[in-house]
């Protein structure tokens, strides 16, 4: 692939971009699993993989800065086009079994592999306004991760398909407040979206239904058999505002340090609710309505609209490089403040259906990187890098939603130069993820899963840039 690029003329290298610019923008439609801790992405930059993201805002010569740590931006001198994708190849695999609200087993299987693989998309442009001022616009994928597990499975009352998406365009400015210090700051707009579906275990919605209405528990298995499920599918989405603020010092000529801290972004998901009910259920719900106050225009598992506060967490993150003649070498230090997330409440438009609440509460977590470059020559750049990433989650609050745990990640690069003007990077990455154990993941209706996954990942991230 690097071979075809050498007699490229320089004319041509615009095409080169143009296409991978192509590629991305048909991905950033599509969904894609997290690798770093939960649902946070950092795949967006080839060359800053290839290091494990070490010195991902402080090695120089990456547009992605202009997302990430804008007041390095200083560092570039002219106008840049970059254009980055990465296929996320994310597995996850269970092991274990799920017992209903009364005690009984639950029938089905293990799932499937819940992981897929899907594009992560991203695009930066950045201008040097004077010998001060930088401008630069950018369109991430900060945060996503989508799993899918069979219809049938064990655990189909605790999720079946979840999907979360953010998508960032950001503008950002970086000031040379002295030839050795800059400051940059960013406007973030960020849309977030979500999808949730599960199954729904009526026989445990008849057995709380037949109680409140003063009926014995045994006619339900009579009428509701267990394993008489409906689907519940619920999506949303909504618009979000953010910023982030950091200084970027030369501390001698050949080290560099940078601070950058992202802030959180809040959300309030607006979307439907749909539900699918069998039959029995409809009829068995119909005549108990009279006896529970309510009537054919008042039931739950009705569809409906619904609502959910969301929010990304806060990030800041800490670069360091230093520069000799043949190697680079860098680390980075980031944590992301979880804590946030406590929970996914959704309040739903019809007033008979109660609000559905799935608790996480997820803890701060670390991620720490150390990686490099050795230049083979002038043209060919090889890198590597280890990293360890924490997770939020904990076998007592984990989910099979969300099923991380603590992640180590081995990466490898290369980046080529055909011209001046042009580069290109080819990253590649392997996710070794901890046992990710549950110890009791408890649906709406009751029901408990329990067991542990199997996960790893896999990357592979293409870059180009032109520098005009």
């Amino acid at each position: 692939m690097f071979k075809s690029f050498r007699h490229i003329p320089g004319a041509a290298t615009p095409l080169a971009l143009a296409a991978l610019s192509l590629a991305v923008a048909a991905g950033l439609a599509l969904p894609m699993n997290a690798h770093a801790s939960a649902f946070q992405l950092k795949e967006d930059s080839a060359k800053a993989m290839g290091r494990a993201y070490a010195g991902s805002a402080t090695a120089g010569g990456d547009v992605s800065v202009v997302a990430n740590s804008p007041a390095a931006m200083s560092d570039l001198k002219g106008t840049y086009f970059q254009a980055d994708v990465t296929a996320i190849n994310f597995s996850a695999k269970f092991s274990g079994s799920a017992v209903d609200g009364e005690g009984r087993p639950i029938s089905g299987g293990n799932g499937g592999d819940g992981g897929t693989t899907l594009p992560v998309p991203a695009l930066f442009f950045e201008t040097q306004l004077s010998d001060r001022w930088h401008v630069g616009a950018s369109f991430t994928v900060p945060f996503g991760f989508q799993t899918e597990y069979d219809k049938n499975w064990v655990g189909r009352y605790n999720g079946i398909k979840s999907k979360f998406q953010s998508l960032d365009a950001t503008l950002s400015a970086s000031y040379a407040v002295t030839d050795t210090f800059s400051v940059g700051a960013s406007a973030i707009a960020q849309k977030t979206s979500a999808t949730l579906t599960s199954a729904v275990n009526f026989n445990g919605v008849g057995y709380e239904l037949a109680g409140q209405a003063g009926l014995p528990p045994a006619l339900v298995d009579g009428l509701i058999p267990p394993g008489t499920d409906g689907m519940a599918s619920i999506k949303g989405d909504d618009w979000g505002w953010g910023w982030q603020l950091g200084g970027y010092w030369k501390l001698s000529p050949n080290d560099r340090f940078s601070l950058n801290y992202r802030s959180k972004i809040s959300h309030k998901l607006h979307g439907t609710a749909n539900f699918n009910v069998p039959d029995n259920v409809t009829s068995l719900v119909t005549s108990l309505a009279p006896l529970l106050g309510l009537n054919a225009n008042s039931l739950p598992f009705q569809h409906t609209t619904g609502t959910a506060d969301f929010t990304t967490p806060a990030v800041a993150n800490a670069s360091y490089w230093h520069q000799a003649e043949k190697f680079g070498v860098g680390i980075d230090l980031a944590w992301t403040k979880w804590d946030v997330f406590k929970n996914l409440t959704v309040n739903y438009g019809n007033p008979y259906q109660p609000p559905t609440v799935e608790a996480f509460n997820w803890r701060n977590t670390w991620y720490a990187s150390i990686g490099g470059d050795y230049y083979l020559n002038e043209q060919v750049t090889l890198r590597a890098g280890v990293a360890v990433d924490t997770t939020p989650t904990s076998a007592r609050t984990r989910d099979v939603r969300v099923p991380d745990s603590t992640r180590k990640m081995v990466s490898f690069g290369i980046g080529y130069k055909p011209t001046d003007r042009f580069e290109i990077n080819a990253s590649y990455a392997h996710i070794f993820v901890n046992q990710a154990h549950l110890d009791g993941s408890v649906s709406p209706t009751g029901d408990v899963v329990t067991g542990q996954f199997d996960d790893y990942g896999n990357l592979l991230s293409l870059s180009a840039q032109y520098h005009f």
